[in-house]
């Protein structure tokens, strides 16, 4: 019960992120959705781990899974945006 807990909360926290940080370059589908929300959890549970906010046996809750997820979400923006070919569209030559 507790994967399908985290499958589901993954899923709810990558939808909210992405509407939060709506963007051309974002991952789109169920499946990536829900690897988002999931890889936020764990990014925010390690940096609140990192910071001391969670104790070793403690896991990020609904709010930090979304805020981890806005900054996979930002991350990935950021990297799929850099491999963009500039001249994509561009007939002159």
């Amino acid at each position: 019960m507790g994967i399908l807990w985290t499958i589901v909360i993954g899923f709810v926290a990558g939808v909210i992120a992405k509407l939060i940080m709506p963007g051309p370059n974002e991952p789109s589908g169920f499946i990536l959705t829900t690897i988002l929300g999931i890889v936020g959890a764990f990014v925010a549970t390690w940096i609140g781990q990192a910071i001391g906010w969670y104790n070793a046996d403690e896991g990020a809750g609904f709010i930090g899974a979304t805020v981890g997820a806005i900054i996979v979400l930002f991350v990935y923006g950021m990297i799929a945006g850099r491999r963009r070919d500039p001249d994509v569209g561009f007939r002159g030559r």
